[in-house]
């Protein structure tokens, strides 16, 4: 278990949604229905955020992006977007 402050906590989750503005971005600017593995390699994988081994084991579908941190995104196709969601167990300090 991970323990972590309310505002350590809650900037993982803003760059969640932070990397996932950026996928939205890079879509929209695309113009065109982009590939997951384009969006993979070329957003998320450069960010430095990512846990590719954890990724490429247990990503499912939709598919779910694992941050090394206790967060991630994944993918709503009703939506075409991404969210964060915490894969990893947290406790909150003060």
């Amino acid at each position: 278990m991970r323990e972590l402050t309310v505002e350590d906590a809650y900037a993982m989750v803003e760059q969640a949604f932070t990397l996932s503005n950026a996928a939205s971005e890079y879509t929209k600017n695309a113009g065109k229905e982009v590939p997951m593995q384009e969006i993979f390699e070329k957003v998320f994988l450069p960010s430095g955020m990512i846990d590719v081994a954890k990724t490429q084991k247990e990503s499912g579908n939709p598919p779910k992006i694992f941050f090394t941190n206790p967060y991630g995104l994944q993918y709503r196709p009703e939506y075409k977007d991404w969210i964060p969601f915490r894969h990893g167990e947290i406790k909150l300090t003060n």
